[in-house]
């Protein structure tokens, strides 16, 4: 019984060496597809790039969009000081009393202090949600409307590729050839403009 074991595994052994000495030295090696142009074919491949710095800080839309923001959060932060307000006179109403209050009455302070606690998390969660959902919407319609007009754009260009370029972000060097921030600069401005009328 032991013999048959060995001997089985010295065949295996063995066919594997046959066949690793099969596939590695024979037949053909395998050939190579080349492509080459045709006489009259350009191998035509250029890559655009915009700066993305450059586009916040310059079109409108954009501008717009950040002083739209900024209201929000400036009207969301005076929603809460006022709850944060609310919170602090029920809790000082509560500590002029000082000792003279009853069990009772303490109890009933508890809660209300923890009740506002509460408004004020949740109306807190709530802002902060609709703030982000707000920043995505318009992040969204921003990049909507630079795809768009980027299409259009590349009609007459024919690029391969047109990246946005953020400092310090994958891209290390850029020829300023290639440089399409101000025509998309201009080109959204216009738009824009055209669409606020």
């Amino acid at each position: 019984m032991k013999n048959i074991s060995t001997i089985l595994s010295i065949l295996a052994l063995v066919l594997i060496g046959v066949l690793f000495y099969l596939h590695f030295s024979g037949g053909d090696k395998p050939k190579h597809a080349v492509v080459t142009a045709g006489k009259n074919e350009t191998n035509n491949f250029a890559v655009a790039y915009f700066d993305i710095d450059s586009l916040q800080e310059h079109y409108e839309y954009f501008k717009d969009v950040s002083g739209d923001i900024k209201k929000k959060e400036s009207s969301m932060n005076a929603e809460l000081e006022d709850l944060g307000n609310k919170a602090q006179r029920t809790i000082r109403k509560w500590q002029e009393k000082g000792n003279n209050i009853t069990q009772a009455e303490g109890e009933q302070a508890q809660r209300e202090v923890g009740l506002l606690q509460q408004q004020y998390q949740k109306r807190k969660l709530e802002l902060d949600q609709e703030m982000q959902k707000l920043q995505q919407d318009r992040m969204a319609e921003l990049r909507k409307q630079v795809e768009e007009f980027l299409k259009e754009y590349n009609k007459s260009k024919k690029y391969s590729y047109i990246l946005s370029y953020e400092p310090g972000f994958i891209i290390y060097y850029k020829d300023s050839a290639y440089d399409i921030t101000g025509d998309l600069i201009s080109g959204l401005n216009t738009q824009y403009k055209a669409k606020k009328k």
